[in-house]
């Protein structure tokens, strides 16, 4: 039961990346492909071409969408896990990694929401959805981050609760009378 919770944990982490990168790519295909039609209001407060058109929907720089980055995001977390499911998320580096990396997108997102609100006055529906989305990510692993670690070199919990089992059935000594 302990693992099925544990890896619940990287399943949800992978729902939630599948669900960015569904996001990204409708973005990035309305970038890319003038038949793909934009779903999502455009006037007032919730005005999804303004920001997508705007000037801060390109990577800086180039004509690249901030959706290729966005995508390119989802695909690590993604990864990650992946690589939790079929190791086992006990492992420091993977929450670690995990943490830092969806710090990484909820500081991206704080930006970008900044600019939508303060610099453009519009927000994006579908770029909130994928904030969203990050923050969720970016919560669960804070939750899990400070919980046990092992290496992997250490026992696993199968092996932990044998020993404790095992231990508590021997009669201990309690010197001379």
């Amino acid at each position: 039961m302990n693992m099925l919770r544990r890896m619940g944990v990287q399943v949800a982490l992978l729902v939630l990346a599948s669900l960015g990168l569904a996001d990204a790519i409708y973005l990035t295909l309305v970038h890319y492909n003038e038949q793909v039609v934009l779903v999502c209001s455009d006037s007032g407060l919730v005005n999804c071409t303004k920001v997508i058109t705007s000037t801060y929907a390109y990577v800086p720089g180039t004509t690249l969408p901030i959706s290729l980055p966005g995508l390119g995001w989802c695909l690590v977390l993604a990864g990650l896990a992946i690589v939790g499911i079929r190791l086992g998320d006990e492992r420091r580096w993977l929450r670690v990694a995990q943490f830092i990396w969806t710090l990484l997108g909820v500081i991206t997102v704080l930006y970008l929401v900044y600019i939508e609100l303060v610099v453009l006055r519009s927000l994006c529906a579908w770029c909130t959805v994928l904030h969203v989305l990050i923050a969720l990510a970016f919560l669960i692993t804070v939750v899990r981050l400070p919980a046990r670690f092992v290496s992997d070199e250490d026992q696993t919990d199968e092996e932990e609760d044998a020993l404790a089992l095992k231990s508590a059935a021997q009669p201990t000594e309690t010197g001379p009378s």
